[in-house]
């Protein structure tokens, strides 16, 4: 697996990741050994890169991800993140302050059984806190040798810049796929002006563009793709139309939907590094040979000139939370 560097202060990664969040969260039940076997398998494949974050089963994935890499620390690139606290009844807030930032690495060092975590994110931008206060925290935290690089996920160009005024930002995590090209215009631009590498979630546009789910009934209850404005009764069918076309590109390169659609993602740069989330070795590995899709100018060409979905990314309320 080749490496890719994300920022200017030297934070070097495999060229995927793995999204660890289904494992402990949000699409139904999973089984943990077969999680904790996917993650030895993308080590085995070359893999570093895994991502977690303290709210994914408030605190169970970090926990899963911290056995699983037991004993292996050296060769796994950690990244969490804090800021979004789920109450009891599954109620969220933003939290940015100072003296949070310093609470939450403490709890995730614990929960992932590490003296530091290579990469640690603001999970969603608090804007009652100046994002001045909450980096300033997060760079004590780097000069402590809790932490290696900082990372920022969902922030607007202008947050950006005024956080990397304070502390180098190396990673900006944010939603990218073909299902999803929101930040190409402004937000791409402010990156590779400053030396920040992207890292974006849902490559497969929550799994949609696999190609898997024909129809709104294939989500269970607990799947909170079910309430996805994207994939509701409404405008389901009408973004069939998008998988539907990768899935044609896909059979000439003799691919599948998703290899495809990570491939698309790997060529916008290599300051990108994707990190499609799955629980299962066979999807990992089916992933993971994403990276050999060679696309050409016709290629790209073709998957640019794909429609914008119909509907919002979020429901209403988890849409107030991205920071624009």
């Amino acid at each position: 697996m080749k490496i890719r560097k994300l920022g200017r202060e030297g934070l070097e990664v495999s060229s995927i990741g793995l999204g660890c969040m289904g494992m402990s969260d949000f699409y139904g039940e999973s089984d943990e050994a077969e999680s904790i076997a996917t993650i030895h398998r993308a080590l085995e494949l070359g893999i570093d890169f895994l991502d977690t974050a303290d709210m994914y089963g408030r605190g169970a994935n970090e926990e899963l991800v911290g056995r699983a890499v037991a004993g292996r620390r050296d060769e796994v690139v950690l990244a969490t993140k804090f800021g979004i606290v789920r109450g009891e009844g599954n109620e969220r807030s933003i939290n940015g302050r100072p003296e949070y930032v310093r609470e939450s690495i403490d709890g995730s060092l614990r929960r992932l059984g590490v003296d530091h975590v290579d990469l640690y994110y603001q999970h969603r931008v608090d804007k009652t806190v100046p994002i001045e206060e909450t980096v300033g925290a997060m760079a004590e935290l780097v000069e402590a040798g809790k932490v290696r690089f900082l990372g920022l996920s969902e922030a607007s160009a202008e947050t950006i810049r005024r956080a990397h005024a304070v502390h180098p930002i190396s990673v900006l995590q944010s939603e990218f796929s073909l299902f999803e090209r929101g930040l190409v215009d402004s937000i791409l631009p402010t990156l590779r002006e400053l030396g920040i590498g992207l890292v974006p979630y849902s490559p497969l546009g929550r799994g949609f563009l696999t190609g898997r789910f024909r129809s709104k009934e294939d989500f269970g209850s607990s799947d909170f793709r079910a309430h996805d404005p994207r994939m509701s009764e409404e405008n389901f069918e009408k973004n069939l139309a998008i998988v539907e076309a990768i899935e044609e590109l896909a059979a000439k390169h003799e691919v599948t939907p998703a290899q495809l659609a990570i491939a698309w993602v790997l060529a916008q740069g290599d300051d990108v590094v994707p990190i499609p989330g799955t629980r299962k070795v066979s999807r990992l590995e089916e992933n993971a040979a994403s990276v050999d899709v060679a696309l050409d100018a016709e290629d790209l060409a073709a998957l640019n000139a794909l429609p914008r979905p119909e509907g919002d990314r979020y429901a209403a309320g988890l849409m107030e939370s991205i920071d624009d």
